[in-house]
């Protein structure tokens, strides 16, 4: 992108094994193309802990804590109690991953559920936003958040792929909309060009999950398939493309969005 305009990557999972060789290029990579903030993902106890720890170690890194639900069996009142500790550091922005993940199921359905619902009552008990993960658990995710919606602040459904009706009710709920690199895989991300047209410029965020999901419209194509945050840029000029934006401009939309979400300072120049 011309200029390289300021992005927020709101999901990363910097704490990924694969990083831990080359975090630091990592880092300034994304940086020179504009990458200025990361959110680094919570996904269980000890990756939440390490998260946390990485955040403190820059001042435009920030962390989520939080169990995803493959591994909600990890759910605990100790887990829930490390996690309140935790969320005494400014750095820690939201509560996640969690949600549920019925295309997988490496948990029990009912596991997941009551992970789920925990999170939420940490949520609200902190007056912090929800990052949320759901895959193929469309309409039982929406019936979970839904009676708890207006005690919760913040909530964004992260790497949506969902269909219509999903996007249309998480909408509905006043939920934010995380896309990552999903959106530009022709084999099953083209149905979200229609529908990342449906959400609210101001409710729309963009993430790459790092290291999954690499962009599939990449060219030349990378070696590894490790994707990183310096890809962002690739998801921001798919995206803009499909809205009729300029890149810069989707940049501005959501890094703004980015900072109001995670209540988060303007990257220090």
């Amino acid at each position: 992108m011309h200029g390289n305009p300021e992005l927020v990557d709101i999901g990363a999972n910097l704490t990924h094994e694969s990083f831990s060789d080359d975090l630091n290029g990592v880092l300034a990579r994304a940086r020179a193309c504009g990458i200025r903030q990361l959110i680094i993902t919570g996904a269980s106890v000890n990756g939440s802990e390490m998260a946390v720890t990485l955040a403190e170690s820059d001042p435009e890194l920030y962390a989520t804590v939080g169990i995803h639900p493959h591994h909600a069996e990890e759910t605990s009142e100790a887990a829930l109690s490390r996690f309140r500790t935790l969320a005494r550091n400014n750095k820690v922005k939201s509560i996640g991953e969690t949600g549920l993940d019925f295309f997988r199921d490496f948990s029990p359905r009912p596991t997941q559920i009551a992970s789920f619902e925990r999170h939420i009552d940490l949520a609200v008990e902190l007056g912090l936003p929800l990052f949320l993960h759901e895959r193929d658990a469309y309409p039982t995710f929406a019936e979970v958040l839904g009676p708890r919606r207006a005690e919760l602040t913040n909530v964004i459904v992260h790497c949506f792929t969902g269909e219509a009706a999903a996007l249309e009710h998480y909408l509905d709920l006043d939920c934010h909309i995380g896309i990552t690199g999903w959106i530009c895989d022709e084999r099953r991300g083209a149905h979200l060009a229609e529908l990342v047209k449906l959400i609210p410029a101001n409710r729309l965020m963009l993430e790459t999950d790092s290291p999954y999901l690499l962009p599939r419209n990449i060219r030349p194509r990378p070696k590894s398939r490790r994707n990183e945050p310096r890809n962002l840029t690739v998801v921001c000029e798919f995206t803009a493309e499909i809205l009729g934006i300029s890149p810069a401009e989707l940049a501005r939309q959501t890094t703004e969005n980015a900072q109001r979400f995670f209540r988060i300072p303007p990257a220090c120049e």
